[in-house]
């Protein structure tokens, strides 16, 4: 199968690096795929290292009257079967054409931008819900999930080198420093929490207001902000436990990290989390924003060895059955087969 995939994105967030890795994923299972990006040459490179062969456009606004007639060429050229737009700056520079249109949500997004899409999918059930409930036809949306990396074999992060003191209790957040990822209530629950200590790996504008918020609580010595972060699976390998405290969250492929590391979870019930975890299962949900839920679940799941073991081999069987690559790339491909017979 001939397959493009369409992303307007310039971030590295959760969307952007998925797109990488599934563009890969479909390649190394034997189809023929055609990246087209935003012009951003570290992704083009990382895409061309996995023997693809991108093509860039400025993906502009009502101004740029080159994009789209730009990919309608490469379209052309590739010939595919089935052509993915990834959200919906790219979805709005999607032109019709002979081949099958599908427009990918992350998010809850106006369909507006989704006018030339044949079938819209989403990576949540809850995001699916949304789109037949615009009135979109039911029959033309589908789930289909997101992979994570597999962290299972990889090496824990020196904890001398974050700052925390071997058998030291140990939280994790990770994600962009935005108000909307609820970090202020987690540093905020650390102040109950007064053996416990707390990496937050991330970047943002928010970074200012939450080193202000560490040194008025005087938690400066246990709460740790060392930027970015690309080892992912080896800190949540160094965690005992780790934490999801955003306000809104789509999917949160981080859930899906941890479950693929065997760290247990712990979660603010945002969209994508209550739809994921099973509560007491698999991880533990406690409301948004709410300090003292999320400082008493930390307190129990830090003290309860046996509860940590519990929830992280349920969150790697889960990771395994239904958000590994293979699982994953069977379902995306059987969706391809079903929309171009």
């Amino acid at each position: 199968m001939r397959i493009a995939q369409v992303m307007a994105g310039a971030a590295n967030g959760g969307a952007e690096l998925f797109y990488e890795r599934m563009t890969g994923a479909l390649a190394r299972a034997g189809q023929e795929v055609l990246p087209v990006i935003r012009r951003e040459e570290a992704r083009a490179a990382r895409l061309a290292a996995t023997g693809l062969a991108p093509v860039q456009f400025r993906f502009g606004g009502k101004l740029d009257f080159l994009t789209t007639p730009g990919i309608r060429r490469a379209l052309q050229g590739f010939k595919p079967d089935i052509t993915m737009a990834w959200m919906s700056r790219a979805a709005a520079h999607l032109p019709r054409g002979p081949w099958v249109n599908i427009g990918r949500l992350g998010g809850y997004y106006d369909l507006k931008y989704f006018r030339t899409c044949r079938y819209l999918v989403g990576n949540t059930r809850g995001i699916v819900d949304y789109i037949a409930g615009t009135g979109f036809p039911a029959e033309r949306t589908a789930y289909l999930p997101n992979f994570v990396t597999d962290f299972a074999a990889d090496t824990p992060a020196s904890r001398a080198e974050l700052g925390i003191p071997e058998g030291a209790p140990l939280l994790l957040g990770l994600g962009r420093l935005h108000g909307v990822k609820g970090f202020d209530t987690l540093i905020r629950a650390m102040a109950h929490l007064p053996d416990v200590y707390c990496v937050i790996a991330g970047e943002g504008p928010e970074r200012a207001s939450l080193e202000k918020l560490v040194a008025e609580l005087q938690l400066g010595g246990r709460v740790k902000l060392p930027g970015w972060r690309r080892d992912t699976g080896a800190l949540l390998k160094a965690a005992d436990v780790f934490v999801s405290s955003s306000r809104h969250e789509p999917l949160g492929n981080m859930v899906l990290e941890a479950f693929s590391s065997a760290t247990p979870v712990l979660a603010a019930s945002a969209e994508g989390p209550s739809e994921v975890i099973r509560d007491d299962e698999d991880g533990v949900l406690v409301p948004v924003d709410d300090v003292a839920r999320l400082a008493i679940a930390a307190r129990l799941l830090l003290g309860d060895a046996e509860l940590r073991a519990k929830l992280a081999a349920a969150g790697r069987a889960r990771f395994e059955r239904e958000f590994s690559e293979a699982a994953v790339v069977d379902i995306w491909l059987d969706f391809f087969a079903k929309v171009t017979r």
